[in-house]
């Protein structure tokens, strides 16, 4: 009988020293006490991938996003101010109960992951897209997108990282600016994306898509 309780006691503390090095587990958005990181790779990466970096392109990749950019987008998503269609299908009830510290380790996390670009598909096309990321299109007073986004595309503060993002996702966002008043933020965009064609879009995508940062 003696055994039985030494064995049941050693057993007891073996279990409770599992759980004091068990690593934190909660997909509860509506719990202030969880980490963003817990939060980023328990839940954020059923769509946007463990690191940052999104397999189905309708998802952008978030890996080495610029941290200000991020913190503006979900705020934008808490107050309802973004809502393009994949926007506030998935973001607004995710986003909705996440505190400002919880948003700032979110951004932090996936600030801190490696992005990783595409290969390169369609030269042609990635050249064009080229000329206009560094020349603009002058005959239609279109800036640079370098002058915004830096020479690297790796964006700045408030100015989205876009290299390395998928072809896809950059084109139907230049359609949102281009068509839309979905982005309220957006306003200089818009602006911008109004005289680019159909080709322009697809060619600045596919280049933008294939760029690295170190």
């Amino acid at each position: 009988m003696k055994t039985v309780a030494i064995t049941l006691v050693l057993i007891l503390a073996a279990l409770g020293m599992g759980c004091q090095t068990a690593p934190e587990r909660s997909r509860n958005l509506a719990d202030p006490s969880i980490s963003g990181k817990t939060l980023a790779q328990q839940v954020c990466s059923n769509c946007h991938g463990l690191d940052g970096n999104s397999v189905n392109p309708n998802f952008p990749k978030l890996a080495q996003q610029q941290k200000d950019y991020f913190i503006d987008e979900m705020k934008e998503f808490k107050s309802h101010d973004r809502y393009d269609p994949a926007g506030y299908e998935y973001m607004w009830g995710l986003s909705r109960s996440l505190s400002d510290k919880q948003v700032d380790e979110l951004a932090s996390y996936f600030t801190g992951q490696t992005n990783i670009p595409a290969k390169s598909s369609d030269s042609k096309r990635e050249a064009e897209g080229k000329l206009i990321f560094n020349q603009g299109v002058p005959d239609k007073n279109i800036p640079p997108c370098m002058v915004c986004h830096g020479a690297e595309a790796a964006g700045l503060g408030a100015f989205p990282r876009l290299a390395g993002q998928h072809a896809d996702y950059i084109m139907k966002q230049l359609l949102v600016f281009q068509r839309t008043d979905e982005r309220a933020q957006g306003a200089v965009m818009k602006n911008i994306a109004h005289e680019l064609t159909p080709d322009n879009i697809r060619n600045v995508a596919a280049y933008l898509s294939t760029m690295s940062t170190k």
